[in-house]
C-alpha cells in the first residue's frame, strides 16, 4: 500500500479497500453502515463522492509528485443504503502537462452505477513523502 493511503486516516475511518492501484486507474471499495445515512436512510452523497475521491486521488497520483483535485463533478443516478457495498472505479481520460482529466464510476454490489464523477487534477511541485 502506497505511504498517501497509510496516511489517509479518513478512507481508513470509512472502511475503504483499496482493490486496485496502477498508474491511472484505481477501484476502491467501501461497505455503507449505519451511520453512512442520511435522514432518509440512504446513504450520504457527501460518503459517495468521498469513496469516489479516494479513487481518483489513487488513480491521478503516478510519479513522485503530490496531484490534487482541482475540481470534480458527480453525478447522482441511484441510492443506496445500510449493508451495501460500494465500488469506485476511476480511469485517466488524459494527461496534459499538469492537469488531468479522470472519470469514476460508483457502483452497487449488484454492478448498477450508482454516481458518476468526472475529475480534474493539478500536478503540484510538492514532492509525495
Amino acid at each position: 500500500m502506497r505511504e498517501m493511503m497509510r496516511r489517509d486516516a479518513a478512507s481508513a475511518m470509512l472502511g475503504m479497500v483499496v482493490e486496485l492501484d496502477e498508474p491511472g486507474h484505481a477501484i476502491v471499495s467501501m461497505t455503507v453502515r449505519d451511520d453512512m445515512l442520511n435522514g432518509f436512510a440512504i446513504t450520504h452523497g457527501g460518503l459517495v463522492f468521498t469513496l469516489a475521491d479516494t479513487a481518483f486521488a489513487i488513480a491521478c497520483n503516478e510519479d513522485e509528485r503530490v496531484t490534487v483535485a482541482a475540481g470534480a463533478d458527480i453525478t447522482f443516478l441511484k441510492s443506496t443504503g445500510a449493508g451495501q457495498t460500494l465500488r469506485a472505479t476511476a480511469v485517466r481520460r488524459i494527461v496534459s502537462g499538469r492537469t488531468g482529466l479522470y472519470d469514476i464510476t460508483v457502483s452497487d454490489e449488484t454492478g448498477d452505477v450508482v454516481a458518476e464523477v468526472r475529475g480534474r487534477s493539478i500536478t503540484t511541485n510538492r514532492a509525495a513523502g
